[in-house]
């Protein structure tokens, strides 16, 4: 388990985040991307290419979790060009179980 995992009985509070990526995002492994690096941050959610050509995360977990991958979205995988990122107000924190995974 590593520091930013959530272990059972742990009494940090979970948060929540939301972000569209804007840029060259589709077809160059944007999704397998955020996805790996969340789970190695712990994190629960989601990830999914949007018609208009961006990328929408949304994850749970803890904030310095969070802000890691925040950081990460801005660099992408090396195929990707990323124009920007905008963060969205996220909904409630919850736990969804510790899985992250890409939707399609």
């Amino acid at each position: 388990m590593t520091d930013s995992e959530i272990a059972p009985g742990d009494e940090r509070e979970l948060d929540s985040a939301r972000w569209v990526v804007h840029g060259y995002v589709h077809g160059v492994g944007f999704r397998y991307f955020v996805c790996g690096h969340a789970d190695r941050l712990g994190l629960s959610g989601h990830v999914r290419n949007r018609p208009d050509g961006t990328v929408e995360v949304a994850a749970t977990g803890l904030r310095e979790s969070l802000d890691a991958l925040g950081r990460r979205l801005l660099e992408g995988p090396s195929a990707a060009r990323v124009e920007r990122v905008e963060t969205v107000a996220p909904g409630p924190a919850h736990d969804l179980g510790g899985s992250f995974e890409i939707m399609v």
